[in-house]
């Protein structure tokens, strides 16, 4: 058994994060990381890839400071070749594996199609971090509607989007809504039917989930997704979980990974996963 991984990891190849590569990898190492996979940002619908010619600057508060964010997917070749050497230069002290987070909305799924054709991955997150070009996280989607109806809406796109998309590994952060709902935390049993509907899917399709450990630091009061859901997705026959920081600096780096396995095997499941290929590769809890 792999006793530390992190397979939810940005640098500074995502516009959210000034992290450097090579850092990352150094910092993991020291702290007894044996694999990580590195997801960088790609939401097509608000951001084009860096090549586009067509990268723009947003005006944003972050951490109370006014900055100028750039929104632009990940620069690929340049990332994909990162990886590729740092693999080789740290192979004897850490699995580095290739990996993105998509932020998939149901308008934007042919890009992504053509995207996993032309960069082959280890491992792919799903992700909704828009709807209808609406971001969650400055509040413009939840804005003017009711809790239950942002709720309602995200879990339908989420249902229509692993109905129609299948090159992915895992859903990631899977009640993402949760982190950035302003009336507080929505009662699970409120969306029941539509995850069920979401679970069986993914389980059908020989895919998983994420346990994201980035609840702690949102300071959540559950899991993420919650325990009811990872409870259903394991009464469903779902297998494949994978773990995650969603780091994007040092700090969060392989925060609480290891007492997730711990929780994990309190709820019941077996196994966690890793990746290769795409292809999901079991250890045992």
């Amino acid at each position: 058994m792999k006793d530390f991984i992190d397979y939810h990891v940005h640098c500074a190849y995502s516009d959210d994060s000034e992290y450097p590569m090579e850092s990352v990898i150094q910092d993991a190492i020291e702290m007894g990381i044996e694999e990580l996979c590195f997801t960088d940002h790609v939401d097509y619908g608000i951001k084009n890839d860096w090549d586009s010619g067509k990268v723009v600057y947003r005006h944003a508060i972050e951490h109370g400071e006014e900055v100028d964010l750039p929104l632009a997917n990940v620069d690929y070749p340049n990332y994909f070749a990162s990886i590729e050497k740092l693999q080789k230069k740290y192979e004897s002290q850490i699995k580095i594996k290739k990996g993105l987070e998509f932020g998939i909305q149901r308008h934007t799924i042919p890009q992504y199609e053509a995207l996993v054709q032309k960069y082959p991955m280890d491992f792919v997150l799903l992700s909704i971090h828009q709807i209808r070009d609406l971001e969650f996280w400055t509040g413009e989607y939840q804005e003017g509607r009711s809790q239950k109806e942002y709720n309602d809406e995200y879990y339908e796109e989420l249902l229509t989007i692993v109905q129609n998309f299948k090159d992915y590994s895992v859903l990631a952060h899977m009640d993402l809504i949760q982190r950035y709902d302003p009336a507080g935390f929505y009662p699970f049993e409120e969306n029941r039917e539509v995850i069920t509907e979401i679970l069986k899917q993914v389980i059908a399709d020989g895919k998983g989930i994420e346990i994201n450990t980035s609840s702690h630091r949102y300071q959540l009061p559950d899991l993420q997704p919650s325990t009811p859901i990872l409870k259903l997705y394991k009464e469903l026959g779902g297998t494949i979980v994978t773990l995650g920081s969603d780091s994007h600096k040092k700090e969060h780096l392989g925060a609480y990974i290891q007492e997730t396995l711990k929780v994990m095997k309190e709820l019941g499941f077996e196994y966690y996963c890793t990746y290769e290929n795409m292809k999901p590769i079991y250890h045992k809890l």
